[in-house]
């Protein structure tokens, strides 16, 4: 795996919206975050485009993301939400591109199909982590600076990440390097020239939202079918927030707990990254990590993300 370069005080960030639409009080609430932070956001007018349900035509998003890549002056680069979209720009992307900017993108939810190209696609180490608007803008209550700020800044390990809330599912220890995201945007990508698709002995991380329980287990399923989970050492998987059913039976934890029953390694829920309820940890996919899965259950960065 290749690694991008750490991000400093004074980075110039390019901002970009490869999906959605989004609010402008929450892109601008976002953008002061950046910049409390230290860093520079760049962006111009055509980050406000919008076309339906996307923030303008996929060249236009596109070419965003291509001038960030090509300008030595970008540090990195962070998208605006997810939503819809970033599936469109797949085939317009360059992965030789990709690999010689070498700089570290950032996102989540509709992002996963663009951190999936760079991580797997273009094996370049990419950042599950906080969207300008919805995250960044409503500040720590939403995003976990800390393990934003070590991912993209610390040219060292995280080390061990957890709350009180993840648990153990299946009891084990496993290591590997870790893939993954919001699940919709994985299977989505199944049977297409950008299929998910990481190495055997990896880490699988496994985020959603708002997805009956039936639908979570129709989408597992696909995976396991598709041959993904026989190639994870370990399974962590997110909050799930809204996944339960309705009613309140069954809940998005036991479908998890079944679905894995017979998995042979670890598995871990409750993890936050990505849709969460509280403040979402930055992850860095494509780095070796450790899970654990006991009374003290973790996930361990075992490896610096940034060089």
């Amino acid at each position: 795996m290749l690694k991008p370069r750490a991000l400093e005080p004074g980075s110039r960030l390019a901002v970009v919206a490869p999906a959605s639409s989004f609010r402008r009080q929450e892109f601008d609430d976002g953008i002061a975050e950046l910049e409390r932070l230290g860093f520079i956001p760049v962006y111009d007018d055509t980050v406000f485009a919008r076309l339906t349900y996307t923030a303008g035509p996929a060249a236009l998003r596109v070419d965003a993301i291509h001038r960030a890549l090509v300008d030595p002056t970008i540090a990195g680069i962070i998208a605006v939400r997810g939503g819809f979209g970033s599936a469109h720009l797949l085939p317009l992307l360059d992965r030789s591109e990709v690999r010689r900017a070498r700089k570290p993108f950032i996102g989540y939810s509709d992002i996963t199909s663009l951190l999936a190209f760079v991580s797997t696609g273009c094996e370049l180490v990419a950042f599950h982590g906080p969207t300008v608007a919805g995250r960044l803008g409503k500040g720590i209550g939403s995003y976990d600076r800390e393990s934003f700020l070590k991912a993209l800044c610390r040219r060292e390990p995280m080390g061990e990440l957890t709350t009180a809330a993840v648990e153990t599912i299946k009891s084990g220890e496993a290591a590997g390097p870790l893939f993954g995201g919001t699940l919709a945007q994985l299977v989505a990508s199944l049977g297409t020239p950008f299929a998910f698709s990481p190495p055997q002995g990896h880490v699988l991380f496994l985020d959603e939202v708002n997805e009956r329980p039936y639908r979570l287990d129709r989408m597992v399923t696909q995976l396991r079918q598709a041959g993904v989970l026989a190639r994870a050492v370990a399974v962590v998987v997110g909050e799930l927030a809204g996944c339960d059913e309705p009613a309140g039976d069954p809940t998005a934890r036991s479908v998890v707990a079944d679905l894995f029953g017979d998995y042979p390694g670890p598995v871990l829920i409750g993890f936050p990254s990505g849709h969460t309820a509280g403040p979402a940890m930055t992850l860095p996919l494509g780095v070796t990590c450790r899970v654990v899965g006991d009374r003290h259950p973790r996930l361990v960065i075992e490896e610096a993300a940034v060089e």
